[in-house]
Formats: C-alpha cells, sequence, structure tokens
C-alpha cells in the first residue's frame, strides 16, 4: 500500500511539472473573455542554441629552433620577449641569428645563380626591411648579392654578399620567446629555444563527436576565470584527431584554435583554463516566443494562447522548432510578428 502512495504521488509531481513547463492542456478554441495575467509578443528574428565546451588561453603550440650555424651560443632572448622581422633570434660567435617571415625554412646557402620559392622568400624579406637596388622575385641575382652585403654590414657580418645556412630563422609572423634551452657559451647546434606566435588565442581539444560544433569564421565566446566574457571566431580546425585515454576510456579530438580580435579584453594572463560557447544550432528569420508561452493540447502537440483585440483569447495549434536560451522558435497558420501571447506567470 505505501509503495503505491508513493508511486501515486511521483505521477503527481510529474504531471505538475510538465504543467509548468508548458502551461496548461486544453483544447483549440474560437475564443474566451479570460484574458491571462501575463503576456509576451511574438518575435521575428535569429533564435541560436549554444553549447560549453572547455578551452586554454596561451599563445599556441611551441616551435624548437634547432642551431645550424657552428660556433657558440653568445646572446640569448629574455622569455616572453617578442622578436619581429629582421631582428636578433639568438647570437652565435658575436653574431645574430635573425627572424625573417615565411612558410618554411630556408634549406640552402642563398647565393648569384640560385632560383626558387626559397629566393622569393628572402628577398620579399630583404624588400620589407627596406633594402632597395634588386627586383624581389625568384632569382638571387648580383643586384641581389649588393643588398644582402648591405643588409650583412648593417648587422656587422661579413659581407660576403651570400646568406649562409642558419643565418635566418623563420616564423609566418612575429614571435613570442618560449622556454629558452641553451645556455651561454653552450655550442650553438643542438636546441636554442622555443617561440609560439606572440598574440594569444583560445585552443579546444574537440571531441570528435561534437564537430558539428565548429566552422572556420564561426563565432565564439570566451569565458575567463574572472567571469569576463571576450568575443572570439574559430581561426583554425586540426585536420588530425589525436586518441588519449582519460579515467580509462578513449577520448578522440582534434584542435580548434579560436583568435580573440580585442587582446586587451584578456587582462595580463598569459595562460589559463577557460570556458567557450560554441554555436550548436541557428535558425534565422523566423517566429519566436517564450518556451511558457506553449500549452500542451489535449489531441497532442503544442498551442499558444492569442490574445485579440478586445482582450479575447483563443488557443491556436503550432508547430515547434529549435528551442534555445528560453524560447522557441514556431509556425502555423495565422502567425505573424507582433502578436499577443499568453504566458505562464
Amino acid at each position: 500500500m505505501r509503495r503505491a502512495l508513493w508511486a501515486s504521488a511521483a505521477a503527481l509531481l510529474a504531471a505538475v511539472g510538465v504543467l509548468a513547463y508548458v502551461g496548461f492542456t486544453r483544447e483549440p478554441d474560437a475564443g474566451t473573455a479570460a484574458p491571462p495575467a501575463h503576456t509576451a509578443k511574438i518575435t521575428k528574428g535569429t533564435l541560436t542554441a549554444t553549447e560549453k565546451v572547455d578551452g586554454t588561453l596561451g599563445f599556441g603550440d611551441p616551435v624548437t629552433v634547432t642551431g645550424r650555424l657552428p660556433g657558440t651560443i653568445t646572446g640569448l632572448p629574455a622569455e616572453g620577449s617578442t622578436i619581429r622581422r629582421g631582428e636578433a633570434m639568438y647570437r652565435v660567435d658575436g653574431h645574430p641569428v635573425v627572424l625573417f617571415y615565411a612558410g618554411a625554412p630556408f634549406y640552402r646557402v642563398l647565393k648569384p645563380g640560385d632560383e626558387g620559392g626559397d629566393v622569393t622568400a628572402f628577398e620579399a624579406n630583404l624588400a620589407a626591411l627596406g633594402y632597395k637596388g634588386f627586383t624581389a622575385d625568384d632569382s638571387y641575382t648580383g643586384a641581389t648579392a649588393d643588398a644582402v652585403r648591405d643588409w650583412q654590414h648593417d648587422l656587422s657580418l661579413p659581407e660576403t654578399g651570400t646568406v649562409e645556412l642558419g643565418r635566418v630563422v623563420v616564423a609566418p609572423d612575429a614571435v613570442r620567446v618560449g622556454e629558452v634551452k641553451a645556455h651561454l657559451a653552450d655550442p650553438s647546434t643542438g636546441p636554442i629555444l622555443q617561440w609560439t606566435g606572440s598574440t594569444r588565442l583560445v585552443t579546444v581539444q574537440l571531441d570528435v563527436t561534437r564537430q558539428r560544433l565548429a566552422a572556420v569564421g564561426a563565432t565564439a565566446r570566451v569565458e575567463l576565470p574572472d567571469d569576463t566574457e571576450v568575443d572570439g571566431k574559430i581561426a583554425a580546425i586540426g585536420a588530425v584527431a589525436t586518441a588519449s585515454v582519460q579515467n580509462n576510456q578513449t577520448k578522440v579530438t582534434v584542435d580548434v584554435t579560436i583568435s580573440v580580435a580585442d587582446q586587451g579584453r584578456l587582462g595580463t594572463l598569459d595562460a589559463a583554463p577557460v570556458s567557450v560557447t560554441l554555436v550548436s544550432e541557428q535558425r534565422a528569420n523566423v517566429l519566436i516566443v517564450p518556451v511558457n508561452a506553449l500549452v500542451a493540447l489535449a489531441e497532442g502537440g503544442y498551442g499558444l494562447q492569442i490574445v485579440d483585440s478586445g482582450a479575447t483569447v483563443r488557443t491556436v495549434a503550432v508547430k515547434t522548432g529549435l528551442f534555445a536560451s528560453g524560447n522557441v522558435e514556431i509556425s502555423g497558420a495565422g502567425l505573424e510578428e507582433g502578436l499577443i501571447v499568453g504566458v505562464a506567470g
């Protein structure tokens, strides 16, 4: 008997919960004279559903610089410093190893007569640094060698007109020095330091089952440890999935990189765990009402109480679409933006 009473009570509580969510059950009608105590308007716009995932604020994955010039390390940068095009990354035998911007490393000594993409990249950097008298193309000419001698003179290097292998380190843009691995007086042909990009970004290790949440160019919302929220944009999605074991379960993820245009909003944090809100689904140009405007209909489905002029009320059936942030997409005959509907108090 006691078990039956408990079951009846549980059923009653479940029924109350449903009614609290969708109002009350009734049949569609032509009109009544009992206006609801609370109302809202049907609006038209974009409805967005979101999901939160964990992320990490930082400067991205580090890249290790390995020295190629034989000699002794005589100068190293400070960790956390920023190095830009043409500046010294470290020094060997008192001479600088400089940073140029390029997508691929220089793999050979560059000299007159050479041609190729590495020549193009090198000459583009010389031109960007203000050196003149040559054409920035894919041919290393005598004019290029003259410009190189000017560049070597400015760096207090031997003015040979050729570029030694290892004299230049490349990166896509300015870099931030991470861990310095070498020490002064160490041989210069081992690991020297690590660098990252100089701009902070957010990395999310996104479960492959949730890849629908990520699209390059899509907006994202980053929540910092102090609850500050910053706008971001998905800049890149990794093409390689990585498996890891967590709590005896294998998790497969892809890296999603989120850029933050307003770096000032990130404060002084160099690294921190963050929460990232990603868009899971979106409906544009749809009719929207609060979820608590829905009423459950006796024959099934949902309806709305439409409050007409003169305070008459009629119940109409509606089709529901996306639910998000306490609102719901609706459609149905006779529905339009601006109509007043009853909502549960």
